[in-house]
C-alpha cells in the first residue's frame, strides 16, 4: 500500500462541499505514543499513521465559527462555539491520511447533537470559555454533567511566538490532514476537507491541567507535549464521504 504525501494543501480538492465552518485561534498541542497503544482505538480498516516510527495525540482547542451546509452560507450565533478536541492520526487501505476524533467538547448543544446524529462523531456538550490578551490565549473546558464530568475538565494557557516560515517534517505531519476517518452506521468511512495551508506560529505552553485526554480512553501523556502550535485559522470545506 502506497500512503499519500504529506502536502501543505490537500490532494483531493472539494468541488461540491456539504459542509462548510472556520476554525479560528487554535492551538495544536501533542504528545509522542507507541502505535500498539492507540492501534485497538481506531475504526475498523486504519491504523495509526507514524513518523519515524511514532504516532502521536492531540489536543486542540480553537473557535468554531459560522458551521452551515453545503456551500453555505454558515450560521453566525448556533455555528459559532468554542471546541477542544482529542485527536489520533489514521491511515486506511487506500493510503489516505486523517485524524481520528476520540472526543469533541463543544459548547453549543444542537451542533453537538447533529454532529452525534449525522456524522457519529463523538461530540460532548461542555462548558467552554476562549479568552485572549494580547499574545497569551487561555481555553477553558468542562463537561456539563455531574457526577459524568468528574475529571473531564481542560485548562491550557498559551503564548502566541513567532510566524513560523517553513514548517518541519513533524509540523507538517500534525496540522496538514485533509480528512478524517470515522465509524458511520456499521462501516468507516473517510470524510475529505480542504483549506488553505494553515498558517503557523510558534507557541509556548504556559500553563496545562487537563483531564480529556485520559477520559477519552488513552493513556496519561509523559511529561510535556513535544508541539506547541498556533493558528489564527482557516476557513474549510467538508466533501462527501468515501467508504474505507
Amino acid at each position: 500500500m502506497e500512503i499519500e504525501p504529506v502536502t501543505l494543501s490537500t490532494p483531493r480538492p472539494v468541488r461540491r462541499p456539504t459542509l462548510v465552518q472556520r476554525w479560528d485561534e487554535l492551538t495544536f498541542l501533542h504528545w509522542p505514543v507507541e502505535p500498539e497503544r492507540v492501534a485497538p482505538l481506531l475504526p475498523a480498516g486504519t491504523r495509526p499513521d507514524t513518523l519515524d516510527g511514532v504516532t502521536y495525540v492531540g489536543l486542540v482547542p480553537f473557535l468554531m465559527r459560522g458551521v452551515g451546509f453545503g456551500p453555505g452560507p454558515g450560521l453566525p450565533y448556533l455555528g459559532t462555539f468554542c471546541e477542544t478536541n482529542v485527536r489520533l492520526y489514521s491511515v486506511d487501505g487506500q493510503g489516505r491520511r486523517g485524524v481520528v476524533f476520540r472526543s469533541l467538547d463543544a459548547a453549543r448543544l444542537l451542533p453537538v447533537l447533529v454532529g452525534r446524529l449525522t456524522v457519529r462523531l463523538p461530540y460532548r456538550w461542555s462548558t467552554m470559555r476562549l479568552r485572549r490578551e494580547k499574545d497569551v490565549i487561555t481555553y477553558s473546558c468542562g463537561l456539563r454533567r455531574r457526577p459524568a464530568a468528574r475529571g473531564r475538565t481542560s485548562r491550557a494557557v498559551v503564548r502566541i511566538g513567532a510566524t513560523i516560515a517553513e514548517p518541519t517534517r513533524l509540523e507538517r505531519f500534525l496540522t496538514a490532514r485533509w480528512g478524517l476517518h470515522v465509524s458511520w452506521h456499521g462501516r468507516t468511512v473517510h470524510l475529505p476537507n480542504d483549506h488553505a495551508p494553515w498558517p503557523l506560529h510558534r507557541a509556548e505552553l504556559l500553563e496545562l491541567d487537563d483531564g480529556l485526554i485520559t477520559t477519552a480512553g488513552l493513556p496519561p501523556m509523559p511529561g510535556p507535549p513535544v508541539s506547541v502550535l498556533y493558528s489564527p485559522g482557516v476557513a474549510v470545506r467538508f466533501g462527501t464521504p468515501r467508504r474505507v
